[in-house]
C-alpha cells in the first residue's frame, strides 16, 4: 500500500533511538500516523514542527499498519511562528482540534482551512477571527453545526445578533430582546446576513471564543472526559490583553 499527498504537521514523538512518529493533517487521506527513519535526529528536526507544509509519502504492508513516511518540506512556517506568543500558542491549539477528526478520515475542508490560517498567522488579531471560524467549521464537521442563518424564532435572516445556547440556532435583535441575558452574543464577522463588513472589536473577539467554545465544550470534549487546551486559553490571552492595554491607555 502506498500514496502520495500534501499534509501539515501536527506532531511528532520519538519513537526507538533514531526514528519519530508523525502525524500529519493530510489533504486526502485525513489525520495519518507514520513512521520517519532518522526523524529524532537534528536534521529532520526543522522539518517536523507543528505548522509545517510537506509532500508526503506513505508506505505499508497492509493499508491497517502503521507505515513508513518520506517527507519533503514545502512551506516551513515554524520557524517564524514559534517566535511570536500566539502563534505558538495557536497552531497547538489548531492541532488539538484536527486531533478530534477521526484517524485517516478525510477532510479536505478542514485541510483547506487549516492551511489558509497558517498562511496569514502573523496578524494576531485575523489569526484570532479565523482561528473562531475554525471552531465553527470543527463543530459543522463533527456533527455539531450551529444554524446561524436564520431566526430560530421568525424566520427571519436580517439582523441576527443573538445565539441560542441551548440549539445553536441564531436570534433576531427583535426575537432574543427580552431574553438576551440569557442568549450567546453573535459577533459581526460570524454573521451570514453580511452585517459584520470586515471589522471586528476585542469584544467581538471574546463573544466569537465564547460561543464557539460553549458548544465544543458541552458537544464535543465532555463526552470524551476533556476539556479545552491550556493552549487555547493561551492563544486568547496573546491575543486580547496587548489590545486591552492599548484601549486602557
Amino acid at each position: 500500500m502506498e500514496w502520495t499527498d500534501e499534509g501539515i504537521v501536527l506532531g511528532v514523538r520519538r519513537h526507538g533511538e533514531t526514528s519519530a512518529i508523525v502525524e500529519l493533517l493530510t489533504r486526502s487521506h485525513g489525520r495519518h500516523l507514520g513512521l520517519v527513519r532518522g526523524g529524532a535526529g537534528s536534521r529532520m528536526r526543522p522539518l517536523l514542527q507543528p505548522g509545517n507544509s510537506v509532500s508526503a509519502a506513505w508506505r505499508a504492508r497492509l493499508d491497517e499498519h502503521l507505515g513508513y513516511y518520506l517527507l519533503e518540506g514545502t512551506r516551513l512556517r515554524a520557524a517564524t511562528m514559534f517566535a511570536s506568543p500566539h502563534a505558538a500558542y495557536g497552531i497547538t491549539h489548531l492541532a488539538s482540534l484536527a486531533r478530534l477528526l477521526p484517524e485517516r478520515d478525510p477532510h479536505e475542508d478542514i485541510y483547506e482551512l487549516l492551511e489558509g490560517i497558517l498562511n496569514h498567522f502573523d496578524d494576531s488579531g485575523e489569526a484570532a477571527v479565523q482561528l473562531v471560524r475554525f471552531e465553527l467549521a470543527m463543530l459543522t464537521e463533527l456533527g455539531f453545526g450551529l444554524d446561524l442563518s436564520a431566526c430560530a424564532s421568525t424566520g427571519a435572516t436580517g439582523d441576527l445578533i443573538y445565539v441560542s445556547p441551548k440549539s445553536g440556532n441564531a436570534v433576531s435583535r427583535t426575537a432574543g430582546e427580552p431574553w438576551r441575558d440569557k442568549l450567546l452574543r453573535l459577533p459581526p464577522f460570524l454573521r451570514e446576513d453580511g452585517g459584520g463588513g470586515n471589522g471586528w472589536t476585542l469584544d467581538d473577539l471574546h463573544d466569537g471564543f465564547r460561543l464557539t467554545g460553549l458548544f465544543l465544550l458541552r458537544n464535543v470534549l465532555e463526552p470524551r472526559g476533556q476539556g479545552h487546551s491550556d493552549a487555547r486559553d493561551g492563544f486568547i490571552a496573546a491575543v486580547t490583553r496587548p489590545r486591552a492595554k492599548a484601549i486602557m491607555t
